[in-house]
């Protein structure tokens, strides 16, 4: 089982990160749940979401701790690290981020993923963080991941698929 946050700002798409985790994961067999929070504003307000992926009935969509965390902004980093357990995995987009220490108890990878989206999709930074989760937690492997994202965005054209392998072959460990 892993319980995973995406979390961020409105309109960086980590609503929809979360989204296309779950739809991915129950195609490739595995039991989903999604809850979400936001706040009021359209774009620019606090957004996250949780996911719990298990190849087992799941308990509760609202987990004490976090087994993957992936931060889009700083913000949400320092607010939520402490919520991860002892190694546990972290996902920061290096794009918004500082130099920094990070903890040693837990895994983490940075990826670019605004330079990513810049490249291949002017949208698509949270697909570049999937990227990146999927190569640091093997989650879903990688090319069922691809298969199944081809799918779900086969009328909107080859972009994510191109942020999604851009992150998984970028990321790198912190």
């Amino acid at each position: 089982m892993a319980d995973i946050m995406f979390a961020g700002i409105g309109g960086q798409g980590v609503l929809t990160a979360g989204k296309i985790l779950i739809k991915i994961a129950a195609a490739n067999g595995k039991n989903v749940c999604w809850t979400s929070e936001y706040s009021a504003e359209m774009r620019g307000g606090s957004a996250l979401c949780r996911v719990v992926v298990s190849d087992e009935d799941i308990g509760t969509p609202y987990p004490q701790e976090l087994d993957v965390l992936c931060c889009m902004t700083e913000e949400t980093y320092d607010q939520y690290i402490g919520s991860v357990k002892e190694n546990g995995t972290v996902i920061v987009n290096k794009s918004l981020f500082g130099e920094r220490q990070y903890p040693d108890n837990v895994s983490v990878y940075g990826v670019d993923a605004m330079g990513i989206a810049a490249k291949a999709n002017p949208k698509g930074a949270n697909i570049a963080v999937l990227g990146a989760m999927i190569k640091a937690t093997g989650l879903v492997k990688a090319e069922d991941f691809e298969r199944t994202l081809e799918a779900y965005y086969e009328k909107k054209g080859p972009g994510n698929v191109a942020c999604f392998k851009l992150g998984y072959e970028s990321a790198e460990k912190m």
